[in-house]
This record gives structure tokens, sequence and C-alpha cells, in this order.
């Protein structure tokens, strides 16, 4: 293992504890600003592979949700997508920082599942969620799956865990799935 894995498991343990320490809203309303997710490198592998094997164009309007820092959203400005808005409650100011783009919106997944997103009334063609799904309280997620499907078609989900586990009564199927080091890439599909 490299001395980059070694601190990258250093600062995930870090994270999962400071979880435990203040909550996940706690930890990102104290740190949100300085965030940065350890497992970048990773992301930028992946991304690159999910846009070649799921056919995303880089024409796509892209919704980064709960965006962090911008990793995502730097990555597919590498792959010349172009329309990229990222929201977040906690990290704006990290992402503004580095990413150079105003945050799209400050909205939390309480705030999502009563329908802020469907009510702005933006349409995107994917919605990217990267290392922040597994976050959502179990009492939410199924509200916060149904009111995406309202602005979307395509749901991509990036976690380091096996959650969050999407039922199909929240209007996704799971379409396609695959893992590169630890990361779980998850796309799911809506018909209506």
């Amino acid at each position: 293992m490299s001395n980059q894995d070694d601190n990258n498991e250093d600062e995930e343990f870090a994270i999962r504890h400071a979880y435990e320490k203040y909550g996940v809203n706690g930890y990102y309303s104290q740190y949100g600003s300085d965030y940065r997710n350890p497992h970048e490198s990773r992301l930028i592998e992946i991304v690159c592979q999910l846009v070649e094997k799921w056919n995303l164009k880089p024409t796509e309007r892209v919704l980064d949700l709960a965006c962090g820092s911008g990793e995502i959203t730097l990555i597919l400005r590498q792959l010349d997508f172009q329309y990229i808005n990222g929201i977040d409650p906690y990290t704006s100011e990290a992402y503004e920082k580095r990413t150079g783009n105003p945050i799209h919106g400050r909205w939390t997944f309480e705030q999502i599942a009563d329908g802020c997103l469907e009510s702005e009334g933006e349409i995107y063609d994917v919605i990217i969620c990267s290392f922040a799904a597994h976050l959502i309280s179990p009492s939410y997620l199924p509200l916060v799956m149904i009111q995406l499907r309202f602005v979307a078609k395509k749901l991509i989900i990036l976690t380091p865990h096996k959650r969050p586990q999407l039922s199909p009564e929240w209007g996704w199927t799971l379409t396609d799935e695959f893992v590169h080091e630890r990361i779980r890439a998850r796309l799911y599909t809506c018909d209506e």
C-alpha cells in the first residue's frame, strides 16, 4: 500500500470518528468550508470509467448533489462537461473557492425531501451523488429519492458502502453497477 493510500485511510478514519463525535450535520457545519474528499484520486478514475461505460455526454446537464469541495464538478469539467450545478448545504465555501463556480443551492436532504428541487424548475440529464447518499437519514431516504426523479431520469451514486439500497417503489431502477478500488458506482434510471 502506498503512502497516499495510508493518508487516505487515516483521513477516512478521522472523518468517520468526527461523524461519531459531532454527527454528520455537526461535522459539516463546523468543517465544511475546508472539506476535501480523501478518495479524490480514486474518484477521478471511477468517474472517467462511468462516463465512458454509461455513455454520458459533455452536453448533458449534471447536478452534483452534495458536491463537497467540487471534486466531481472538477473531474467532469476536465472531461469537457459544460453544464454542472453543485448543491450542498455545508461545503459551499469550499466548492466556490475550489471550482470558481457559485454554489447553485444550499439545500439539505430534508429540504430536497420537501420538494425544493422540483419547485426550482431545473431539469437535469443526470444527478451524481458522490460519497453522500449513504449519509441520508433512513427516514428521509425514500422521500429524497422520490423527489430526485422529478428533476432527472438518471441517478449515479458513488459510495464506499453497499448503502444506500434504493427500492424500486421510489421510482429508480438499478441499471448497472461496478466497483473500482472499493468505490461502488451505481446507475439508476427512472422511466417517468
